[in-house]
């Protein structure tokens, strides 16, 4: 499974990953406070005891058969603490513990650049985001995009081998149908990333998932064509919370699909014409963006030893069905930030918290 882990261990943080209500926050947290996943497994059906429901973990079995599909796709699994784990996504609370990925891992060692964009693009957004993807792979930049129709495609053709596609599905699903043949080639020459297990089909709520791994795998990322609802302004805001570089090439106020990185220029994000500003803006990246877009979230500083040995606060009535900022609980609240967390990992695992972006948290509706 790994390199630096026993093959029981990597089963058992699959099986705890896939576990019901567990995310990549609460499957770190559970890590720390018990050590090993295989201890964490145990103490779930307590832990989620104080939903109304008996807690169980996922079935062997069903373990037993994805890792069987991952070896029939050709892909392989890579743990969010082993040393090719990529760097900039690892830096993310929210960082996939686990993906599975075909082909070349050494693309995400390189520099990176997020390229995203309208899928309805018009044929000049088109061109010159192929233009740009080409020339940033030839100063050297990896080109990571979403595999979807229009500017996302376009990147990963102009920049082909040297890209990074992330996909919404599981790693044998080929999503949009069209682009089936690309991303076998991405596969094969580049680098193919997903979060989700085999056999998942694509859903809405998969594509926001999606994106916050294309923002972190990527020092940057470039908006070229864009409405003002899209997707790939959340990839941009990710982006900035994550505190990476927010690009965006404008464009005409009479074109719709501008308007998007028009108003991403007005909240901060840096104008760029050419891939020579990408790579001047990029060059001496040293974490601290020119952009302005969106700040990146008030995080909590938390031990390991600390979380380990730490009692659930009580935080009912501070808690609604509107999302709260976790930082917010641990002011009112008064108790430690360790026993907030561990609050809001048993109310996580009985089914009754949700996670927003920006580090926020709220009741289940």
């Amino acid at each position: 499974m790994g390199e630096t882990l026993t093959q029981s261990e990597a089963f058992a943080r699959i099986r705890l990953l896939r576990s019901p209500h567990i995310g990549p926050i609460s499957y770190r947290q559970l890590l720390a406070r018990f050590g090993d996943a295989a201890s964490a497994l145990e103490a779930l059906p307590e832990l989620g005891s104080r939903g109304k429901r008996s807690y169980s973990a996922a079935p062997v079995q069903q373990i037993e058969q994805e890792i069987d599909a991952v070896k029939a796709a050709g892909a392989r699994y890579l743990f969010h603490d082993q040393p090719d784990y990529p760097a900039l996504l690892a830096e993310l609370d929210s960082a996939p513990p686990i993906i599975t990925m075909r082909g070349r891992l050494e693309l995400a060692k390189r520099p990176c650049v997020a390229m995203v964009g309208a899928r309805n693009a018009s044929a000049a957004a088109i061109k010159l985001a192929r233009e740009f993807a080409r020339d940033l792979a030839g100063e050297g930049y990896t080109i990571v995009s979403g595999l979807a129709r229009g500017i996302d495609g376009a990147a990963h053709e102009g920049a082909f081998p040297h890209t990074i596609g992330v996909i919404a599905s599981g790693i044998e699903i080929a999503y949009p149908p069209q682009h089936a043949d690309l991303q076998e080639r991405i596969a094969s020459e580049g680098l193919l990333i997903a979060e989700q297990p085999p056999g998942t089909e694509p859903r809405g709520s998969h594509f926001p998932s999606r994106n916050r791994i294309i923002a972190g795998l990527a020092a940057g990322t470039l908006v070229v064509e864009a409405a003002p609802k899209s997707g790939s302004l959340i990839t941009a805001r990710l982006a900035g919370e994550a505190g990476r570089e927010v690009m965006a090439i404008p464009g005409s106020p009479l074109d719709a699909r501008s308007l998007g990185c028009n108003q991403l220029i007005r909240e901060g994000a840096v104008l760029v014409q050419s891939p020579e500003d990408v790579v001047e803006l990029l060059s001496g990246f040293d974490g601290k963006p020119r952009s302005r877009v969106a700040e990146a979230a008030n995080g909590f500083d938390w031990s390991e030893e600390e979380f380990a040995e730490s009692e659930p606060a009580d935080i009912s009535t501070l808690l609604s069905t509107a999302p709260v900022a976790v930082d917010e609980l641990i002011r009112q609240s008064g108790a430690s930030t360790a026993s907030v967390q561990m609050a809001l990992l048993e109310l996580e695992i009985s089914g009754e918290l949700v996670r927003h972006a920006g580090g926020r948290v709220s009741l289940a509706g």
